[in-house]
């Protein structure tokens, strides 16, 4: 029986290739007032595998309101939408900041599903984009290239 946890060398991985960001909301793990989670992008109750090319650094919220799901409704098509997948689509060309990169902006139906499922602008990630980028440290650096 394969063990599915995520051993330590597997997290280190995986922070330092998300530059110590959420890889959907891009919140930073320096400024988390939660723990970080390493979670499955395709489910383990989906029977997909704790391998590297499965795993995303996620903030305790989009964790949380990503559980197990894959997909959602497009608001404005109404068609079903693949969420994010940060290992095979690249953050810039489904999302992008406002001026002040307080809100994530949705470009595309995986875009708009993303933002929707996991509530990428809840209350508590905006006030705190909005306090750090008063300070000078967001965005992350990722983001402004």
């Amino acid at each position: 029986m394969s063990d599915n946890r995520v051993n330590r060398e597997q997290k280190t991985a995986i922070v330092k290739r998300a530059n110590g960001c959420c890889e959907y909301c891009k919140s930073q793990i320096k400024f988390a007032i939660q723990a970080f989670s390493v979670e499955h992008i395709l489910p383990r109750s989906r029977g997909r595998t704790t391998m590297l090319d499965n795993l995303a650094l996620s903030c305790q919220g989009c964790n949380n309101h990503k559980y197990n799901k894959t997909e959602g409704r497009d608001n404005i098509s109404g068609t079903i939408a693949s969420l994010y997948n940060p290992r095979q689509q690249k953050w810039n060309e489904h999302f992008a900041g406002n001026e002040d990169f307080t809100l994530v902006i949705r470009l595309t139906p995986t875009g708009r599903t993303t933002v929707e499922t996991l509530q990428l602008n809840r209350n508590g990630v905006v006030n705190l984009r909005r306090v750090l980028y008063a300070m000078g440290e967001h965005p992350p650096a990722e983001l402004n290239n």
